[in-house]
């Protein structure tokens, strides 16, 4: 994984948990993948862009995403909204709020009935 790709899943991450504000336990997940994807300084580079404005942090990052996530493979972009799916389900739930974000962003990528089918399963 690049380090833009890397930049691209952190941001998504971290976005979707901060849509409700971030728990200590988002925190963990968030750096325990970036551990595990030896990506501390995407994670940083997420959390800064995030905290430059955190009323429009979404939409910026949805702006950003759009531009990088957008053009990835089908199965990826997929497969990073299925990351985030997975990494609220280790924290025990999913707010309708974070549920919704995701939403958005699958149409978006024109993979929102792939989403909700992936969900079902």
């Amino acid at each position: 994984m690049t380090s833009e790709e890397k930049k691209a899943l952190f941001l998504l991450k971290s976005v979707i948990f901060h849509y409700h504000g971030l728990d200590e336990d988002e925190q963990k997940i968030l750096d325990e993948t970036a551990k595990q994807l030896d990506a501390q300084d995407e994670l940083k580079w997420a959390n800064e862009f995030i905290s430059k404005d955190y009323l429009s942090a979404f939409e910026r990052a949805r702006e950003y995403l759009n531009e990088t996530i957008g053009n990835y493979d089908k199965s990826i972009r997929l497969e990073y909204l299925d990351q985030v799916w997975q990494a609220n389900n280790k924290k025990g739930y999913i707010t309708e709020m974070e549920a919704t974000a995701m939403l958005k962003l699958a149409k978006d990528w024109h993979v929102e009935n792939e989403l909700i089918e992936m969900v079902r399963k």
